[in-house]
Protein backbone atom coordinates (compact mmCIF):
# COMPACT_ATOMS: atom_id res chain seq x y z
CA UNK A 1 0.00 0.00 0.00
CA UNK A 2 2.24 2.98 -1.21
CA UNK A 3 -0.40 5.01 -3.56
CA UNK A 4 -3.02 7.38 -2.17
CA UNK A 5 -5.36 5.32 -4.53
CA UNK A 6 -4.77 2.55 -3.15
CA UNK A 7 -5.21 3.54 0.22
CA UNK A 8 -8.71 4.98 -0.36
CA UNK A 9 -9.65 1.71 -2.12
CA UNK A 10 -8.58 -0.01 1.40
CA UNK A 11 -10.51 2.51 3.26
CA UNK A 12 -13.56 2.40 1.88
CA UNK A 13 -13.52 -1.20 1.92
CA UNK A 14 -12.83 -1.21 5.69
CA UNK A 15 -16.00 1.05 6.00
CA UNK A 16 -14.01 4.17 5.89
CA UNK A 17 -15.61 7.15 3.48
CA UNK A 18 -12.93 9.14 1.71
CA UNK A 19 -14.46 12.26 4.36
CA UNK A 20 -13.04 10.34 7.31
CA UNK A 21 -9.01 10.64 5.52
CA UNK A 22 -7.02 13.15 6.24
CA UNK A 23 -4.02 14.05 4.40
CA UNK A 24 -1.08 16.13 5.59
CA UNK A 25 2.53 16.45 4.69
CA UNK A 26 5.15 14.38 6.25
CA UNK A 27 7.92 16.16 7.56
CA UNK A 28 9.87 12.89 7.89
CA UNK A 29 9.51 10.63 4.26
CA UNK A 30 11.37 8.06 1.85
CA UNK A 31 11.68 10.02 -1.26
CA UNK A 32 11.31 6.57 -2.46
CA UNK A 33 7.61 6.04 -1.37
CA UNK A 34 4.26 8.54 -1.45
CA UNK A 35 2.81 7.33 1.95
CA UNK A 36 4.77 7.78 5.08
CA UNK A 37 3.68 4.85 7.31
CA UNK A 38 5.77 4.37 10.59
CA UNK A 39 5.76 0.78 10.12
CA UNK A 40 6.65 0.16 5.99
CA UNK A 41 4.71 -2.82 6.07
CA UNK A 42 1.62 -2.12 7.67
CA UNK A 43 -1.71 -3.05 6.21
CA UNK A 44 -3.75 -0.97 8.63
CA UNK A 45 -5.81 2.23 7.51
CA UNK A 46 -4.98 5.39 9.46
CA UNK A 47 -7.32 8.06 9.38
CA UNK A 48 -4.45 10.68 9.56
CA UNK A 49 -2.61 9.69 6.35
CA UNK A 50 1.11 11.77 6.09
CA UNK A 51 2.69 11.53 2.66
CA UNK A 52 5.53 12.78 0.66
CA UNK A 53 4.15 15.09 -1.71
CA UNK A 54 7.26 15.28 -3.78
CA UNK A 55 6.92 11.61 -5.12
CA UNK A 56 4.76 11.89 -7.98
CA UNK A 57 3.52 15.80 -7.25
CA UNK A 58 6.58 17.78 -7.24
CA UNK A 59 5.02 20.53 -9.53
CA UNK A 60 2.07 20.93 -7.59
CA UNK A 61 3.94 21.11 -4.38
CA UNK A 62 6.75 22.71 -4.68
CA UNK A 63 6.24 25.82 -3.34
CA UNK A 64 3.38 25.07 -1.11
CA UNK A 65 5.48 24.26 1.71
CA UNK A 66 8.69 26.06 1.97
CA UNK A 67 10.77 25.08 4.54
CA UNK A 68 11.19 29.21 5.40
CA UNK A 69 7.73 30.02 5.03
CA UNK A 70 5.33 28.84 7.81
CA UNK A 71 2.43 31.52 7.34
CA UNK A 72 -1.14 30.36 7.01
CA UNK A 73 -0.35 26.97 7.87
CA UNK A 74 -4.02 25.65 8.94
CA UNK A 75 -5.12 27.09 5.55
CA UNK A 76 -2.16 25.26 3.53
CA UNK A 77 -3.02 21.82 5.37
CA UNK A 78 -6.93 22.07 4.26
CA UNK A 79 -5.66 23.32 1.25
CA UNK A 80 -3.02 20.22 0.82
CA UNK A 81 -6.27 17.42 1.81
CA UNK A 82 -8.65 18.32 -0.56
CA UNK A 83 -6.02 18.65 -3.38
CA UNK A 84 -4.62 15.30 -2.08
CA UNK A 85 -8.51 13.90 -2.24
CA UNK A 86 -8.64 15.60 -5.67
CA UNK A 87 -5.53 13.96 -6.93
CA UNK A 88 -6.36 10.48 -5.56
CA UNK A 89 -10.15 10.39 -7.45
CA UNK A 90 -8.36 11.03 -10.94
CA UNK A 91 -5.94 8.40 -9.62
CA UNK A 92 -8.82 6.01 -9.77
CA UNK A 93 -10.78 7.52 -12.90
CA UNK A 94 -7.41 6.74 -14.55
CA UNK A 95 -7.11 3.28 -13.76
CA UNK A 96 -10.67 2.53 -15.32
CA UNK A 97 -11.51 1.21 -18.35
CA UNK A 98 -14.59 1.76 -20.05
CA UNK A 99 -16.61 -1.20 -18.69
CA UNK A 100 -16.02 -0.30 -14.56
CA UNK A 101 -17.36 3.51 -16.07
CA UNK A 102 -20.76 1.34 -16.78
CA UNK A 103 -20.73 -0.77 -13.76
CA UNK A 104 -20.80 2.60 -11.93
CA UNK A 105 -23.38 4.02 -13.92
CA UNK A 106 -25.41 0.71 -13.31
CA UNK A 107 -24.99 1.79 -9.41
CA UNK A 108 -26.31 4.67 -9.72
CA UNK A 109 -29.60 3.70 -11.54
CA UNK A 110 -29.80 1.45 -8.61
CA UNK A 111 -29.25 3.78 -6.24
CA UNK A 112 -31.62 6.52 -8.12
CA UNK A 113 -34.37 4.08 -8.16
CA UNK A 114 -34.16 3.00 -11.21
CA UNK A 115 -35.05 -0.67 -9.75
CA UNK A 116 -37.89 0.57 -7.37
CA UNK A 117 -38.21 1.71 -3.87
CA UNK A 118 -37.77 -1.32 -2.62
CA UNK A 119 -34.53 -1.82 -4.10
CA UNK A 120 -33.41 1.64 -3.61
CA UNK A 121 -33.83 0.96 0.17
CA UNK A 122 -32.27 -2.21 0.82
CA UNK A 123 -29.26 -1.76 -1.61
CA UNK A 124 -27.35 -0.01 1.25
CA UNK A 125 -27.41 -2.88 3.09
CA UNK A 126 -24.34 -4.14 0.96
CA UNK A 127 -20.40 -3.39 1.52
CA UNK A 128 -18.88 -1.35 -1.36
CA UNK A 129 -17.51 -4.89 -3.00
CA UNK A 130 -21.11 -6.48 -2.43
CA UNK A 131 -22.54 -3.57 -4.60
CA UNK A 132 -20.21 -3.92 -7.04
CA UNK A 133 -21.07 -7.73 -7.92
CA UNK A 134 -24.44 -7.39 -7.80
CA UNK A 135 -23.93 -3.67 -10.04
CA UNK A 136 -22.03 -6.08 -12.12
CA UNK A 137 -24.60 -8.52 -12.89
CA UNK A 138 -27.33 -5.66 -13.91
CA UNK A 139 -25.11 -4.80 -16.77
CA UNK A 140 -24.32 -8.49 -17.59
CA UNK A 141 -28.35 -8.91 -17.39
CA UNK A 142 -28.70 -6.18 -20.04
CA UNK A 143 -26.07 -8.13 -22.20
CA UNK A 144 -26.93 -11.27 -22.06
CA UNK A 145 -30.69 -11.45 -20.23
CA UNK A 146 -29.21 -14.81 -18.08
CA UNK A 147 -31.38 -13.82 -14.99
CA UNK A 148 -30.99 -17.13 -13.40
CA UNK A 149 -27.61 -17.87 -13.94
CA UNK A 150 -26.95 -14.28 -13.11
CA UNK A 151 -29.29 -14.73 -9.67
CA UNK A 152 -27.09 -18.38 -8.93
CA UNK A 153 -23.67 -15.80 -10.00
CA UNK A 154 -24.89 -13.14 -7.69
CA UNK A 155 -25.85 -15.63 -4.59
CA UNK A 156 -23.02 -17.47 -4.54
CA UNK A 157 -20.73 -14.38 -4.10
CA UNK A 158 -22.92 -12.44 -1.63
CA UNK A 159 -24.03 -15.72 0.24
CA UNK A 160 -20.85 -17.91 -0.03
CA UNK A 161 -22.31 -21.14 1.14
CA UNK A 162 -25.60 -20.78 -0.82
CA UNK A 163 -26.99 -23.47 -3.27
CA UNK A 164 -30.28 -22.66 -6.23
CA UNK A 165 -31.59 -26.07 -7.20
CA UNK A 166 -34.00 -25.90 -10.18
CA UNK A 167 -37.48 -27.89 -10.03
CA UNK A 168 -38.79 -26.87 -13.53
CA UNK A 169 -40.36 -30.21 -14.42
CA UNK A 170 -43.66 -29.65 -12.85
CA UNK A 171 -43.53 -25.96 -12.16
CA UNK A 172 -40.91 -23.35 -12.56
CA UNK A 173 -39.36 -23.45 -9.40
CA UNK A 174 -35.91 -22.23 -7.19
CA UNK A 175 -35.03 -24.11 -4.17
CA UNK A 176 -32.52 -21.46 -2.73
CA UNK A 177 -29.98 -22.84 0.41
CA UNK A 178 -28.04 -19.96 2.05
CA UNK A 179 -26.28 -21.87 4.73
CA UNK A 180 -26.37 -19.46 7.18
CA UNK A 181 -28.83 -18.24 10.35
CA UNK A 182 -31.20 -15.27 9.53
CA UNK A 183 -31.51 -12.28 10.04
CA UNK A 184 -32.38 -8.70 9.36
CA UNK A 185 -29.74 -7.43 7.09
CA UNK A 186 -29.11 -11.30 5.42
CA UNK A 187 -33.31 -10.99 4.47
CA UNK A 188 -33.06 -7.59 3.15
CA UNK A 189 -29.89 -8.85 1.15
CA UNK A 190 -31.82 -11.66 -0.27
CA UNK A 191 -34.74 -9.56 -1.01
CA UNK A 192 -33.09 -6.81 -2.93
CA UNK A 193 -31.07 -9.78 -4.84
CA UNK A 194 -34.33 -11.55 -5.90
CA UNK A 195 -35.95 -8.36 -6.37
CA UNK A 196 -33.64 -7.12 -9.39
CA UNK A 197 -32.78 -11.13 -10.57
CA UNK A 198 -35.27 -13.37 -10.25
CA UNK A 199 -38.03 -13.78 -13.45
CA UNK A 200 -41.72 -13.11 -12.57
CA UNK A 201 -42.57 -16.96 -13.18
CA UNK A 202 -40.73 -18.43 -10.82
CA UNK A 203 -41.78 -19.37 -6.90
CA UNK A 204 -39.09 -19.86 -4.67
CA UNK A 205 -38.61 -21.31 -1.54
CA UNK A 206 -35.92 -20.47 0.88
CA UNK A 207 -34.23 -22.63 3.45
CA UNK A 208 -31.54 -20.98 5.53
CA UNK A 209 -29.38 -22.86 8.50
CA UNK A 210 -30.97 -25.97 7.88
CA UNK A 211 -31.03 -27.65 4.53
CA UNK A 212 -33.67 -29.73 3.04
CA UNK A 213 -33.20 -33.97 2.65
CA UNK A 214 -31.22 -35.37 -0.34
CA UNK A 215 -31.23 -38.89 -0.50
CA UNK A 216 -27.53 -40.19 -0.46
CA UNK A 217 -26.42 -36.83 0.42
CA UNK A 218 -24.88 -37.68 3.90
CA UNK A 219 -24.36 -33.60 4.55
CA UNK A 220 -28.35 -33.06 3.93
CA UNK A 221 -29.45 -36.37 6.03
CA UNK A 222 -28.50 -35.34 9.19
CA UNK A 223 -30.44 -36.32 12.38
CA UNK A 224 -32.54 -32.96 13.74
CA UNK A 225 -31.00 -30.81 10.84
CA UNK A 226 -33.38 -31.83 7.87
CA UNK A 227 -35.71 -28.85 6.71
CA UNK A 228 -38.77 -30.53 5.07
CA UNK A 229 -39.79 -29.47 1.24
Amino acid sequence: MNYIWDLLIKAERSGLTKGEIYFAAAKVYSPYMELSHEAINTSVVEQNVEINPYYRFYAIFRDLFDINNHEDMDLKNALFDIVVHFLADIDRIQGMNKREYYIRFALRDIENGMFGSDVREKIDVFDSEEKEVIASNVLRLYETGESVYLLKDTMRKIFKHSVIYANCEEKDELLIYIGQKANKTAQAKLECIKEIFLPVRFHTEVYWKEHFGIIDVKETMRIDSIALY
